[in-house]
């Protein structure tokens, strides 16, 4: 809740709080009224004072320690209102922006983010694929190990797995549909959905090894 807000609410609470103990004190007086007048009327003792032994009776009982504890806590919620202070803000993940491949470092890590290393995939699979696709989009083959880490957390390269969520094939497009842009087979087609999925790596965190380091802290990229 923002600032202002927050003493928006806060005034709110007081002026209904100020309310409640006008209608209360209204009341209280209304009472000693009436009771001075019946302890002064006929029958009372000519030795005491009514309307002295009226008000005393009174302070002592619990309407009027109610009417103390109102008038206190309202004086503390003033001046709880002159007070507020921000004490932070919420801090938002922030996705790294896009490295030039012609500036990154030689082993196409895009910005330092550490290499996993790994042996290159069998063939005739869609790992191999990837593998193969890697330098057509300025990656090293190098990052084929940081691709497969977060490719077999999301989909295990099946080309047709679907989440709950909508996304879908082996990058886990939300919405799948947006694969279209890669080729009209993106359902079917694995190689389709590769091409768009380092296309989106490339565009959004730089390379596969940038966007496994960003995997790792929010399990997701």
């Amino acid at each position: 809740m923002s600032q202002h807000r927050r003493r928006l609410v806060s005034t709110r609470k007081t002026r209904r709080n100020v309310r409640a103990f006008l209608l209360t004190t209204v009341v209280a007086a209304v009472a000693i009224a009436v009771g001075a007048k019946l302890m002064i009327g006929p029958g009372s003792g000519p030795s005491a004072d009514p309307l002295a032994m009226s008000v005393s009776g009174l302070a002592r009982s619990h309407q009027a320690a109610e009417l103390v504890q109102q008038r206190q806590q309202i004086i503390l919620m003033t001046a709880a209102t002159k007070s507020f202070k921000v004490v932070g803000s919420p801090k938002v993940a922030k996705i790294p922006p896009p490295v030039n491949p012609a500036t990154s470092t030689a082993s196409g890590s895009g910005g330092g983010a550490p290499i996993v290393p790994t042996a290159p995939p069998n063939p005739g699979t869609a790992q191999a694929t990837a593998y193969k696709m890697l330098p057509s989009f300025g990656f090293s083959t190098d990052q084929f190990g940081c691709l497969n880490n977060i490719w077999t957390r999301e989909s295990g390269w099946r080309y047709n797995a679907e989440n709950a969520s909508g996304a879908y094939g082996i990058p886990q497009a939300l919405p799948g549909s947006k694969m279209a842009t890669a080729g009209a087979d993106w359902l079917t087609d694995p190689t389709t959905q590769i091409r768009w999925g380092l296309g989106y790596i490339k565009a959004t965190y730089g390379s596969p090894c940038n966007a496994w380091a960003f995997w790792q802290v929010h399990g997701w990229y």
